[in-house]
């Protein structure tokens, strides 16, 4: 995607073959900065601590993990150190052990001094197809774009809503939930988006809206507690939301707050709609509430915010009563009864175990349960 008017990608090998660069998402939206990662701590830290953040990236930038990790030191005592290391930043998005055991598969069986130059070649291949994948979603998702649009009267733009950030800056390029937006913005189709501030970080106000805002997407930032105000008057048309994991029988697990838009969409009969790569489905698993480790992230997530004070100076301020404690749950869980439909890079499907089988049947075949 653009930024000022520049193709821009999340993360990326740097000139001087040493290193990777990723955009500092803990910056945005009032700095735009990139860090360099040079070892494994490093990319463990930007995946833990959300320098880095969506599935795919959280994938992507541990691929590039394990070979800033066997640059220095190749043996398989290093190799099962970086995959444990990566492995553990992260629990919920199952991108991450995705990518991580394809590095993993494709290095084990290679003598030491063949696996850093394979590693970068495979973190490339990883990334670039991370792009096409999503390119594929978006061209999945456009016809029904286009269809729902056609319903609406002359002049009126499609409102989409959409929870959290599932656009370019959680993957390596163009989005999961964004890119049938994209495409439908490019293609000429007026749409508007409504962007859940997504608390406690607040990913949509500070990231979806930075992104539809640099490519001249119409949108609207509300309360999480809009959502449900805002399809109960005729506002909203669809829900969009990516997913951190889906699972063989099609319940989606993603941003805290996603299984009360789900609800809501119900209840208004407006459709609710999951843009999923196939790497974000885990074929291991079918039920996600049980079965999806939740990831507990720090209170202090909660108890404070991070904004631009008046003087421009950025600041953290606290937000709780002094000595009031808060929880942290990361994800929630939405079952397949509440999913319209899944929009993946081979199409859309229904959310259950037979229609994803159609879709991916080599991977069913091998890999689904029960």
């Amino acid at each position: 995607m653009n930024v000022a008017g520049r193709p821009t990608r999340t993360i990326w090998p740097d000139a001087d073959g040493v290193a990777v660069g990723i955009i500092d998402q803990t910056s945005l939206p009032h700095a735009l900065s990139n860090v360099r990662l040079e070892n494994l701590d490093d990319a463990a830290r930007a995946i833990r601590d959300m320098l880095v953040r969506g599935a795919p990236l959280i994938g992507a930038t541990a691929a590039w993990g394990m070979w800033l990790a066997l640059r220095s030191e190749a043996g398989d005592t290093a190799l099962e150190r970086a995959h444990a290391t990566l492995l553990a930043t992260r629990p919920t998005a199952v991108n991450l052990r995705w990518a991580l055991d394809r590095m993993y598969a494709r290095l084990a069986p290679l003598p030491p001094a063949e696996r850093p130059a394979e590693a970068r070649v495979l973190a490339a291949a990883i990334c670039d197809e991370d792009v096409a994948l999503n390119r594929a979603i978006g061209a999945a998702g456009l016809p029904l774009l286009a269809a729902l649009a056609a319903r609406k009267p002359a002049g009126q733009p499609l409102n989409i809503l959409t929870h959290c950030n599932a656009g370019w800056l959680a993957t390596v390029d163009i989005g999961t939930a964004t890119a049938p937006i994209y495409a439908a913005h490019d293609s000429g189709l007026p749409v508007h988006v409504w962007v859940d501030e997504t608390r406690p970080r607040n990913q949509g106000a500070s990231l979806t809206a930075w992104e539809l805002l640099n490519h001249g997407v119409p949108h609207t930032v509300i309360a999480d507690n809009a959502g449900g105000h805002l399809m109960q008057h005729g506002h909203v048309d669809l829900v969009i939301t990516g997913t951190d994991r889906v699972t063989a029988a099609g319940d989606v697990c993603n941003k805290i707050g996603t299984y009360l838009k789900a609800l809501a969409a119900r209840d208004n009969d407006v459709p609710f709609y999951v843009a999923t790569p196939s790497p974000s489905i885990d074929w291991r698993i079918r039920d996600g509430r049980r079965e999806i480790p939740i990831e507990e992230r720090s209170a202090t997530e909660v108890a404070r915010i991070t904004g631009r004070l008046a003087s421009g100076e950025v600041a953290t301020v606290d937000l709780l009563p002094a000595g009031s404690p808060a929880s942290n749950p990361a994800f929630d869980v939405t079952p397949a009864r509440l999913v319209t439909g899944l929009i993946t890079e081979r199409g859309v499907c229904a959310a259950n175990s037979s229609d994803l089988a159609t879709l991916f049947p080599e991977q069913a075949a091998g890999r689904a349960i029960g």
